[in-house]
């Protein structure tokens, strides 16, 4: 569960880590002397980012309030991580207690947050039976009241039967006279025993919390020594003194997030918890209930918040963070989860792209402590890079991509002109041709499609400009003898080494030079002849998207164009420089072979 705030989200630029650095170090350059924070003595700055040396027992605990977002997974991936770099354990909870805000389905929620975690690859805990279940807090009200009943027997909490009218018109009186709301204590002064008759007898009432005369500091592992340690009591004036007695029980007898909290963490033996930098203002009060119970709290690290361009918090409620959207998109779960990885988390190598077993390797808890801008301009480098990996290591992953622009391809080019690409060949090895073309960076399945629309749609070829008919001629002599490879041996390996050997320069002691700007002359040629120019990924890998029928066919209709341009050619007396462009056309941009 996390808190009530609105905000927005906007794309943003990445910003690296230097130029954070640079930007951070400014900042406190700028600020005047008295908001400078002291610098963190030695065991501060021992403590801060240390990892556990013992496994940690770490949990997510999401309330079914609605998508599963940006933010959440974050808090999910740091908590996961942290736990399998110390081989600890890794929880998911429920928490359910908001009953005005919980879904009216909070299975198929809870189902919905644990797909959610398990496509972005995290192994979950028990999510359902084990020894400190259940995990779901609608199903723990019995501990709750339990712990309760100590508290208030102890004095740190006591029964409190305001009226919601009588608390609006404290708070209002106080508002108008311009004082800090809270809490008269009207109801601590009832006697325990009188108090506790009138709960059994039903009336309506919350168990508040006494808060302590000062407010315990802690440890956190990302900001060091923190808490503010401030009193308890806000007494601005003798004669109106009010206190932050936080209600742990609500009137429909459901603890509030803060009790159910901090009972659920004990009772699951939670060793370490990682949230959002907004929960700093109400740890103090949760330590102070571990202290008030004589439990050990977690160990606390608080992670900084998500922002955009204008440093506005990201909104839960906002479509473009929602998880599931990002599945639908397309996007790799180890793109999504490695650009999770990397808001707020400051690894040591140079590089910045890991697959889940590499993050749990690399983990550690070095998190800046300044408020994190998601640039999502990151994230679709991170998606090529991993599709680059896929492509690659080959195995289900790579399936999955030619499965899914497959699909693509059909949708956006119809079945006709697909078949017309494919011919006798299977699909499945026409697109792993074009994904493992050079120049094709992969973002989406229907994205790439788009790119492919070159090897889809049928080029118009452009009348060549004939000025050397010698050259002519051999390029297109040279472009006919790279068509007598068999079906069978139609590669893009067959075309590399054959293009590679391809020499029809000067001779064998023609000068290297000569030879190279002949060759540039032949890929020109050969663009021309099958795309008309157009740019595209290298020439082995067009000529092996294509196939031997559409490569065939081609290079015979441009070399038909060719000897009707030389026949109206003026005859040449000489040959010039080989230098010389060959073909020229709008639709044909320099390109390297």
């Amino acid at each position: 569960m996390r808190p009530r705030t609105a905000g927005s989200i906007r794309s943003s630029f990445w910003t690296c880590d230097s130029c954070r650095s640079s930007l951070s170090k400014r900042r406190v350059a700028q600020q005047p002397t008295h908001s400078v924070k002291r610098p963190l003595s030695s065991s501060q700055r021992l403590y801060r980012g240390k990892l556990p040396d013992t496994p940690a027992r770490t949990r997510f605990a999401p309330s079914p309030t609605g998508n599963l977002h940006l933010g959440s997974i974050r808090t999910a991936l740091f908590n996961y991580l942290l736990a399998r770099k110390t081989k600890g354990q890794f929880l998911l909870r429920l928490e359910d207690t908001d009953q005005k805000r919980t879904l009216p389905v909070p299975k198929r929620s809870y189902i919905k947050i644990f797909s959610g975690l398990v496509y972005n690859g995290m192994k979950v805990g028990p999510v359902v039976g084990g020894p400190f279940g259940p995990y779901r807090q609608s199903e723990r009200l019995h501990s709750y009241q339990a712990h309760l009943k100590g508290l208030v027997q102890s004095g740190h909490a006591y029964h409190c039967f305001c009226t919601p009218e009588r608390l609006d018109e404290l708070n209002r009186r106080r508002h108008d006279l311009g004082l800090e709301l809270g809490y008269d204590r009207k109801c601590a002064a009832i006697d325990p025993e009188q108090a506790h008759d009138r709960a059994v007898a039903g009336e309506a009432h919350v168990v508040r919390f006494r808060a302590p005369d000062r407010w315990p500091r802690y440890n956190d592992l990302v900001f060091g020594n923190s808490g503010h340690g401030d009193k308890g009591n806000k007494k601005l004036y003798s004669d109106a003194p009010v206190w932050e007695d936080a209600i742990l029980l609500k009137r429909d007898g459901f603890p509030t997030y803060h009790w159910a909290n901090v009972c659920d963490d004990h009772d699951m033996n939670i060793t370490h918890v990682v949230r959002g930098s907004e929960w700093m203002s109400s740890t103090p009060l949760h330590v102070a209930m571990y202290e008030a119970k004589s439990w050990k709290p977690p160990i606390y690290a608080h992670v900084p918040l998500l922002v955009d361009s204008n440093k506005q918090k990201l909104s839960k409620r906002n479509f473009d963070i929602d998880i599931a959207s990002y599945q639908v998109r397309g996007i790799f779960k180890e793109a999504l989860i490695n650009f999770t990885a990397l808001l707020g988390w400051s690894h040591q190598g140079k590089n910045d792209v890991f697959n889940l077993q590499e993050l749990e390797e690399a983990f550690d808890l070095k998190i800046t402590k300044g408020n994190t801008i998601v640039a999502f301009g990151k994230l679709q480098y991170l998606q090529e890079q991993h599709a680059r990996r896929r492509i690659s290591a080959g195995g289900e992953p790579f399936e999955q991509m030619i499965r899914d622009v497959s699909v693509a391809l059909l949708e956006r080019f119809g079945a006709g002109k697909v078949v017309n690409l494919v011919g006798k060949r299977d699909l499945r090895d026409v697109v792993a041709n074009m994904l493992q073309a050079d120049s094709l960076p992969y973002r989406s399945a229907a994205e790439f499609a788009e790119q492919c629309s070159i090897f889809a749609e049928v080029p118009r070829l452009s009348k060549p400009d004939v000025k050397d008919v010698e050259l002519h001629k051999e390029l297109s002599v040279a472009a006919s003898t790279l068509t007598l490879v068999p079906d069978a041996e139609w590669t893009y390996q067959t075309h590399a080494e054959s293009l590679k050997q391809l020499d029809f320069a000067k001779g064998p002691d023609a000068d290297t030079a000569d030879r190279k700007k002949w060759k540039t002359e032949l890929y020109h040629y050969l663009r021309w002849a099958l795309l008309d120019g157009a740019r595209g990924p290298s020439m082995p890998h067009i000529m092996a998207i294509l196939g031997r029928d559409i490569c065939v066919e081609r290079i015979a209709r441009a070399a038909k164009e060719t000897r009707l341009a030389t026949q109206t050619e003026s005859n040449a007396s000489s040959r010039p420089d080989v230098t010389t462009t060959a073909f020229k056309s709008a639709a044909w941009p320099p390109t390297s072979p």
